[in-house]
């Protein structure tokens, strides 16, 4: 398991603005978490082609969220997005036994990533309602997430259909004590394009 870190993410509480990304493999409920992270709500989702962004404003804090296409053909996108991120929400599909080391390679190398070797991570073995999900600590020993070094994590089962928490989950981990309540203002981002992204000019 990771090292506790609600004193870690605590000290990101001053900060003006607080920059995650959603990154996983595709069809692993990362726009679902972003729903639940944005309205607390469930939405149909298709794949996120390309790369949705919502902003939060709690306070005097913004919360800068982005969900990141899973698709073979977009992950080489996602260093577009690396920069200046101080944590990264890792999701991963406990009952996706097959891909499994797909998703371990994705990971490491990520973390490889000269830009992200300040960023907090937390993992969540999602779909914990579905037949065959591997729990918490079969996923951190099939991802080798204690092969992990000079870095803060963490790992929560999560079903993203049906916990209602996922926003005090995240706010709780990142901030320590302060959640995210219903009607925080929010701005919607759609991009069409990877190129459109990559180049910052996502329409509104």
């Amino acid at each position: 398991m990771g090292i506790a870190m609600s004193k870690v993410f605590a000290a990101l509480f001053g900060s003006k603005e607080v920059r995650m990304l959603i990154l996983g493999l595709d069809n692993a409920g990362k726009t679902t978490i972003l729903y639940r992270l944005q309205a607390d709500e469930i939405e149909q989702t298709v794949p996120t082609i390309g790369f949705n962004m919502e902003t939060l404003q709690y306070k005097n804090i913004k919360f800068q969220v982005w969900d990141l296409g899973g698709q073979t053909s977009i992950r080489p996108y996602w260093r577009c997005y690396y920069p200046n991120t101080d944590a990264i929400i890792y999701v991963v599909d406990s009952a996706d036994i097959d891909r499994l080391d797909i998703a371990k390679q994705e990971l490491h190398a990520m973390l490889e990533e000269e830009e992200l070797k300040d960023s907090i991570l937390l993992v969540f073995a999602n779909k914990q309602d579905q037949k065959g999900a591997l729990n918490a600590a079969q996923i951190s020993e099939a991802m080798g997430l204690s092969d992990i070094r000079n870095r803060q994590w963490s790992i929560k089962e999560t079903t993203a259909t049906q916990d209602a928490s996922l926003v005090t989950l995240i706010a709780v981990k990142l901030l320590g004590s302060v959640a995210i309540p219903r009607g925080a203002a929010t701005n919607v981002l759609r991009c069409s394009s990877l190129w459109q992204c990559c180049r910052g000019s996502c329409s509104r």
